[in-house]
């Protein structure tokens, strides 16, 4: 495909359109304007003919996958292919998909003489997480005369993954705190079981191993250590309720991100990091474990999670955990309870997980939900009313709290502004007082 350049309109402007003004005025300098129109239109008659050669051999390459963070800017790099190693410039455009921003639609490169490729870098900024493809790029390149614009469109493959964005200054500090020399002191003195030792005054008695003591005919004593790897399990909740804005982000949002940074502060703390994503199914699960191959395959499996208009099936994926989690472990769900139904259903639920393992709810703290006198702004009926209403849900939160101490179920109500920290929070608390 070829198109005016703008070499071309000039040269028209300048010659053809005086040249037909003659033969219209001046019958004598008709046959010289003729032959300036013929030798015109001759000119770009051949130059269109040559224009084939102006993206002959070329070939652009992009990587095949290539890993961005939401709302971070990003490159990629374009590297064309030029076998004959001559000097031409070159107009590259790649048409950005929906949910990925760039600045620059096209980006013109001045391909070097001798040289066999050019590399050059196309920014972008991902808006939303998921995977993103390019099958196909632009070229455009004069042709030898410059007359025409010769065009193609080259066959790409690239795969953009785009992940949560964990950049942000408290939640590093949070991944940080309680790992290296900050680490904090464990309380306690350990459940894991480490070796028997001769009793020595001050012994409590239920640090005697009775069954020893009677074969050895003395007392002996049970020692402990404090156990050092354990298995933290982040369950995402993807139904209808997920899809709430909390400031700029969505509840999912806000909890995939949260999901990583507990699998990082894990992996520097030594613990075991899984995960589990659900609604009315499962929809995705990763067995604990550790390593930056292992928290790049949790990255992998909730990047392209989103919300479903559906309600949350507590039952099975508390079935699910049961059959499939052989060790006790700690089990934060990320969800919304301050539907009453929804509530039910996890209180029922979570019964059959708190026999074994250490069950926690952490969900956003509504915005309205608060005692009733806990706010002064108040103008009209409107606002009575509103703040009736927060505080009715205050009230069923509590109860919920309660209701759910009594299976030894935690309910965590966070700030979503420092969502992923708290839970690191949260996190680091349970870890220091041993209560797996």
């Amino acid at each position: 495909m070829i198109v005016p350049s703008t070499r071309m309109i000039w040269t028209v402007a300048a010659i053809g359109f005086p040249a037909a003004i003659l033969v219209a005025l001046s019958p004598a300098a008709r046959p010289y304007a003729e032959t300036a129109i013929a030798g015109l239109a001759v000119m770009l008659c051949i130059d269109a003919a040559m224009s084939d050669r102006a993206l002959a051999g070329l070939r652009v390459e992009l990587p095949e996958l290539a890993r961005f963070f939401k709302d971070r800017d990003g490159r990629i790099p374009v590297r064309v292919q030029n076998p004959g190693g001559a000097a031409r410039p070159l107009r590259v455009g790649i048409a950005a998909p929906d949910g990925i921003d760039s600045s620059f639609e096209d980006q013109r490169v001045n391909l070097p003489v001798g040289a066999d490729a050019a590399e050059f870098a196309w920014p972008c900024t991902p808006r939303r997480r998921g995977r993103y493809r390019i099958q196909e790029c632009s070229l455009e390149a004069p042709s030898p005369l410059g007359m025409w614009e010769a065009r193609r469109r080259e066959p790409v493959s690239i795969e953009i993954r785009v992940y949560p964005n964990l950049r942000r200054d408290d939640d590093l500090k949070a991944v940080l705190r309680g790992s290296g020399s900050h680490a904090r002191r464990q309380v306690g003195r350990g459940r894991e079981f480490e070796k028997l030792r001769e009793y020595t005054p001050g012994d409590s008695l239920d640090e005697l191993h009775w069954k020893a003591s009677a074969r050895r005919g003395r007392p002996i004593t049970k020692v402990f250590q404090v156990e050092r790897t354990q298995e933290v399990y982040i369950i995402v909740d993807t139904s209808r309720l997920s899809g709430r804005w909390f400031g700029e982000d969505t509840a999912l949002e806000r909890a995939l991100s949260a999901s990583l940074l507990v699998g990082a502060a894990a992996q520097r703390r030594g613990d075991l990091f899984g995960l589990a994503a659900f609604a009315d199914q499962v929809e995705t699960f990763a067995s604990a474990g550790n390593g930056k191959a292992h928290y790049s395959a949790c990255r992998d499996a909730i990047y392209q999670l989103q919300t479903r208009p559906v309600s949350p099936d507590f039952d099975e994926i508390a079935t699910f955990l049961r059959l499939r989690l052989r060790r006790r472990a700690l089990l934060v769900f990320l969800t919304s309870l301050d539907d009453p139904v929804i509530a039910e259903n996890f209180v029922r639920a979570s019964r059959l997980l708190s026999r074994r393992h250490l069950v926690v709810a952490a969900m956003l703290r509504p915005p309205e939900a608060q005692p009733l006198f806990h706010d002064s702004d108040v103008e009209s009926t409107g606002d009575i009313y509103r703040h009736l209403a927060g505080h009715l849900s205050w009230t069923h939160l509590r109860e919920l709290e309660a209701a759910l101490s009594r299976d030894g179920v935690r309910l965590a109500l966070l700030d979503p502004k420092n969502f992923g920290s708290a839970i690191v929070g949260l996190y680091d608390e349970i870890k220091q007082r041993q209560l797996l």
